[in-house]
C-alpha cells in the first residue's frame, strides 16, 4: 500500500507530503482546485509520460517520490528480487524532471530505465478514471484476473511445466535435424582437424613441462657452475665454509653454555642449522651429478615445442590449451553424430510431451469456463446495482491450440453490452469513460476477495451518477477499502461519506503565484466538508446534518 507521498514544485504544487491509510481515502474540494493533481504526480512516479511544462513557473526541477510497503504484495517483491532491488518491507520510487525536459528514474535509490518503473508502478497501483489506460484494458491483466479469482496457482505451475518441457525436447530436435542436414561439411573439417592432432598426440602437460625442461638443458652450464660454487662455500670450501664456520662458533658456544646456563640452547640451535647445511649440501650434490649436458636431447625437445607452437597458432588456441582443444573437437564430431534411429525416439518423445501440454491446458481451459460463468453472473448484477440495469457482462474463453503458451492455449477477452440490443463487445471498445470506471470497479468489487489487488486509485469513478446511485459506488468502494487500499477523488458527498477518512483540496495565491495544497480533515472539518458539498456555499444546520448523517451511515 502507499504509505507516503512526496510532491516537489509539480505543476501548481509548491510542496505536499501526504501520509496514506489503509481503507478508503476520499479526495474532495472545489472545483478547479487540483483534486487530481496528486493522482497526476504519483502517475509520473510510476512510469507516466513527462514534459517540461509540468516542472513549476521557476524552479529548476520536479521531484516526485512515492513509498510503499510491499509485505503483502507478492508480484513486486518478486519482481524486485529479480532486479536485485529488494530494500526490506518497502519500497521508494522517485522520478525527476527538469525544466529543459529531462527525466529521471529511481527505485530504492538505485537508478532504473522508464520501463522498469512503468513495470513496477503497475504491480504496486491501479489508477482507474475516465481516460487512464489501465491494467483491466490488458488481455494479460485479464487473464490473470480470471486465473487469480479460480485459484489456478498449481494447475498454471503444472501448465507452464508442461510446456517448457514439450519446447525443449522440440528444440532438441530441431536443432537435430538442422545439424544432421548443414553440418556434414563441418564435421570433415573436424575430423581433418582432429586427424593432424592425433598425429602430434599432445599430451595434458606436455607444453608446460617440455617448457620447464627447455630452460634446465639451455642453462645446464650455468646451474652446474653455480651447484659447484654453492657447495664449496656451504660445505667443502678448503680455506673456509659455512659448515666450518658454524663448527667453530657451536665450540665458543658451548664453553660459554658451561658459564653461563642461559645460553645453554644457543648450542642446540646452532646444530640443527648445521644439520639442514649438510642435507642441502648432499642434495646439491645430487643434483650436480645428475645435470645432463645432451644436445640430441636439446634438439628434440626444442622441435617438439616448434610443433606444439605451430599447431597452437594454427588452430587459434594458447599452447597450453591445445590438449583440451583436441578434446573438444572430439565433442563437437559427436554431438554432430546423430542417427535416423536416434531421431525417430526423439520425434516421439516429442509428440508425448506435447500431448502432455495439451492434456494439462484443457483441464485448465475447462476451470477457467466455469469460473468465467460464475463471474459473468456476479459482475452483471454488481453494474445492475451501479444504475446499469441493462447491462451484460461476459468473459470470453476461446481455446486456441494454434497459439500455445506456457499460459495454455487460451484466449481470454472481457466483453460487455451497455445498452439491449447492441451486441457484446470488447470492454476496451467501450466509449463512456464514465461507463468504463463502473464496469471496472464492479469487477473489482467482485474479485478482491481472491484475486491479489494492489492500491486501487479511481479519479472521478462517480462522474454521470447521483442519488441512489452514488450510494451504492460509495458502499462499493468503502467494501473494496476493507481488503486494499483505495484512493478516490469525488465531488459526490454520498461517496465522499464512505471513506474511512478525507483528504481535502484547496488553491489559494500567495504573491502572485497560485499554489494546491491538501490536508486530512478531522471528524468536525469532514462534516463541514460533506455539508458543502451537499448545499453549496450555504451551509445549513439541515445540510450539517444530512452530511452527519452520511459519515454515520458509512
Amino acid at each position: 500500500m502507499l504509505v507516503h507521498l512526496n510532491v516537489n514544485n509539480f505543476a501548481i504544487v509548491k510542496s505536499l507530503q501526504l501520509e496514506l491509510f489503509k481503507g478508503m481515502t476520499t479526495i474532495t474540494g472545489e472545483t478547479g482546485a487540483g483534486k487530481s493533481i496528486a493522482i497526476d504526480a504519483l502517475s509520473l512516479c510510476l512510469g507516466g509520460r513527462s514534459e517540461a511544462s509540468m516542472v513549476r513557473q521557476g524552479e529548476e526541477k520536479t521531484e516526485v517520490s512515492a513509498t510503499f510497503r510491499i509485505d503483502n504484495n507478492t508480484h513486486a517483491t518478486h519482481w524486485l528480487e529479480e532486479h536485485e532491488l529488494l530494500d526490506g518491507d518497502e519500497c521508494l520510487l522517485r522520478r525527476t524532471i527538469t525544466k529543459e525536459g529531462r527525466s529521471r528514474a529511481f527505485v530504492n535509490g538505485s537508478p532504473v530505465p522508464l520501463s522498469q518503473l512503468k513495470s513496477l508502478g503497475q504491480l504496486l497501483i491501479n489508477i482507474h478514471g475516465q481516460h487512464a489506460h489501465h491494467q483491466l484494458l490488458k488481455p494479460e491483466h485479464q487473464l490473470s484476473m480470471l486465473d487469480q479469482y479460480a485459484g489456478h496457482t498449481a494447475l498454471l505451475d503444472d501448465t507452464r511445466q508442461a510446456y517448457l518441457t514439450w519446447r525443449r525436447a522440440e528444440n532438441t530436435l530441431k536443432q537435430l535435424v538442422e545439424n544432421s542436414q548443414q553440418n556434414l561439411a563441418q564435421k570433415q573439417l573436424l575430423e581433418y582437424q582432429v586427424k593432424e592432432l592425433n598425429e602430434l598426440a599432445v599430451g595434458e602437460t606436455e607444453f608446460s613441462e617440455l617448457d620447464a625442461e627447455h630452460k634446465r638443458l639451455a642453462n645446464s652450464g650455468e646451474l652446474a657452475s653455480h651447484c659447484q660454487q654453492t657447495i664449496e662455500l656451504i660445505y667443502e670450501g678448503e680455506n673456509v665454509n659455512a659448515l666450518g664456520v658454524l663448527q667453530t662458533a657451536s665450540q665458543y658456544l658451548v664453553q660459554l653454555a658451561e658459564l653461563d646456563e642461559k645460553l645453554k640452547e644457543l648450542p642446540n640451535m646452532l646444530a640443527e642449522a648445521m644439520i639442514h647445511i649438510e642435507e642441502t649440501n648432499t642434495e646439491l650434490r645430487n643434483y650436480l651429478d645428475n645435470i645432463e649436458v645432451n644436445p640430441e636431447r636439446m634438439a628434440f625437445v626444442e622441435e617438439r615445442f616448434s610443433k606444439i607452437m605451430s599447431m597452437a597458432r594454427k588452430h587459434h588456441v594458447a599452447p597450453e590449451e591445445l590438449y583440451q582443444h583436441h578434446q573438444d573437437l572430439h565433442s563437437q564430431i559427436e554431438a554432430l553424430d546423430c542417427s535416423d534411429e536416434k531421431l525417430e525416439q526423439l520425434a516421439e518423445d516429442v509428440e508425448l510431451k506435447q500431448q502432455v501440454f495439451l492434456d494439462t491446458s484443457t483441464k485448465l481451459n475447462k476451470s477457467r469456463q466455469k469460473y468465467a460463468k460464475e463471474l459473468n453472473k456476479l459482475i452483471s448484477q454488481s453494474m445492475h446495482e451501479l444504475s446499469m440495469e441493462k447491462a451484460k457482462f461476459c468473459i470470453e474463453v476461446s481455446e486456441q491450440i494454434s497459439s500455445p503458451s506456457a499460459l495454455g492455449t487460451d484466449n481470454v477477452e472481457f466483453l460487455v453490452c451497455t445498452n439491449p440490443g447492441q451486441p457484446m463487445q470488447p470492454i476496451a471498445k467501450v466509449a463512456s469513460g464514465g461507463e468504463l470506471s463502473r464496469i471496472s470497479l464492479a469487477i473489482q468489487v467482485i474479485t478482491a476477495q481472491k484475486v491479489d489487488t494492489p492500491s486501487l486509485i479511481f479519479d472521478e469513478v462517480d462522474v454521470g451518477i447521483s442519488g441512489p446511485t452514488a450510494a451504492v459506488v460509495g458502499k462499493m468502494l468503502r467494501t473494496l477499502g476493507n481488503s486494499t487500499q483505495v484512493l478516490c477523488v469525488t465531488h459526490l458527498p454520498q461517496v465522499a461519506g464512505c471513506g474511512h477518512q478525507q483528504l481535502f483540496v484547496a488553491k489559494q495565491t500567495k504573491n502572485g503565484m497560485t499554489e494546491t495544497q491538501m490536508r486530512l480533515l478531522d471528524d468536525n472539518q469532514r462534516i463541514t466538508e460533506l455539508a458543502r458539498l451537499l448545499g453549496g456555499s450555504q451551509i445549513t444546520e439541515s445540510t450539517l446534518a444530512n452530511a452527519k448523517e452520511l459519515v454515520i451511515a458509512a
